[in-house]
């Protein structure tokens, strides 16, 4: 059991010991009773998280014959150059992207999330589970780009910002080997929403893979263990990315390449407000139908990056 999660255990043996008392008290005692009870649940979540060694279950599906699972995608977006406004816009893919999801029918688990501002999105990592996720959505990697009047500007300036978007495959086990000596987790508190105990024990979970210095984080759900299978699957999936990368001889880890610096020339897209204009540089194509698309009608774009960019495997 490692230091982290005794440290844990003793902070919640700590809090019975100061609840306990209140059980005496008639009007506090079922109050402390229901705390108590929640403090042990949580204690056995902990004990059974550090029985679980770091690795993830594979999934189940008929594609045996492939290295990862192509109905399921792990969609990562981040805000890049812009300031305020790429934070702005990074907020707008995502609602992009959870519309499309949400007409496809497809399930999205949100993995971890960080906000800046009012309205703005720093970082979010989703795990989306549906047919086909991963063959629709892996041409929206990289860096999309924004055309437009700020509402806070004034002048009628209109402001370019950036967002990037990396799309990875959810990866079987036997493709990525881990060595656990080369993994540093360490648990921390949550700082999102939730019901009366969150932050109340270290169930969010930061892993960096030492050979490589990716960290990935995940923090999201209620149970320690569940955010360590989520981040484990989140770093072999990079890892895969990085190994598919090397075998291609390129000069870059592919998450580089998908996304480069987020700097406004490495664009893939352009979502062009004054124009009504949507155009990927990848094909020469535009859309005049900005609006549809951010309410996440992607469906024409989406078809026709496939039957532009998808080569025979």
């Amino acid at each position: 059991m490692d230091n982290y999660i005794k440290q844990q255990l003793a902070d919640i043996d700590n809090r019975i010991a100061e609840v306990t008392p209140l059980l005496g008290d008639p009007e506090m005692a079922q109050l402390a009773r229901a705390e108590i009870e929640e403090l042990e649940k949580q204690k056995e979540e902990l004990k059974t998280s550090a029985s679980q060694p770091i690795t993830t279950t594979p999934y189940e599906s008929d594609t045996s014959h492939k290295s990862y699972n192509p109905n399921v995608a792990i969609l990562e977006i981040r805000s890049a150059a812009g300031g305020d406004e790429a934070g702005l816009f990074a907020s707008d893919l995502l609602r992009m992207y959870l519309k499309f999801a949400e007409k496809q029918g497809w399930i999205v688990e949100e993995l971890d999330r960080s906000e800046g501002g009012i309205g703005q999105l720093k970082q979010v990592v989703l795990k989306i589970h549906g047919r086909d996720v991963y063959p629709n959505l892996k041409f929206e990697a990289g860096v999309h780009r924004i055309q437009r009047v700020p509402k806070t500007e004034s002048s009628g300036r209109i402001h370019t910002s950036t967002a990037t978007v990396a799309v990875l495959p959810e990866v079987k086990e036997s493709e990525v080997y881990i060595n656990s000596a080369d993994i540093e987790f360490e648990a921390f508190r949550s700082g999102g929403a939730g019901g009366q105990n969150v932050n109340k024990v270290s169930t969010a979970v930061r892993v960096k893979h030492k050979p490589s210095g990716i960290v990935v984080t995940a923090q999201t759900e209620r149970s320690q263990l569940q955010n360590r299978e989520n981040a484990m699957a989140l770093l072999r999936a990079k890892l895969w990315e990085i190994e598919q990368a090397q075998k291609a001889q390129e000069v870059s880890g592919a998450r580089s390449a998908m996304v480069g610096t987020g700097e406004r020339s490495e664009k893939i897209r352009t979502y062009n407000f004054p124009q009504n204009r949507v155009t990927d540089h990848r094909i020469g194509k535009s859309w005049h139908n900005l609006e549809d698309i951010l309410e996440g009608n992607l469906e024409p774009v989406i078809r026709t990056l496939q039957d532009n960019l998808d080569k025979p495997a």
